[in-house]
């Protein structure tokens, strides 16, 4: 029985994937459409910089103000030196 549903999956994802590519059409993405009026492309640096190094700005940003502005006490943050744990019954120490 699980064959049988393994099977189904995969044949319904085949054909999910099957339409959505028929369906995008990168073909037609080279001809113009009436009023397309493109912009200069972007050079390899303003590439990266824009889609990669802007990102990692961002999050370490974020989370240095995180971690700067954190008002969270001391024991409540989970470390080790405040982890306590209950003696077993009957233990002699």
């Amino acid at each position: 029985m699980d064959k049988k549903n393994a099977l189904r999956a995969g044949a319904l994802a085949a054909g999910t994937t099957l339409m959505m590519l028929l369906m995008s059409s990168p073909a037609l993405a080279l001809t113009r459409d009436d009023g397309d009026d493109p912009g200069p492309g972007l050079s390899v640096i303003e590439t990266l910089g824009l889609y990669v190094l802007a990102p990692i700005v961002l999050f370490l940003v974020i989370a240095g103000l995180v971690m700067v502005l954190d008002r969270s006490q001391e024991k409540h943050r989970v470390t080790t030196r405040n982890i306590k744990t209950k003696a077993k019954a009957g233990a002699k120490a």
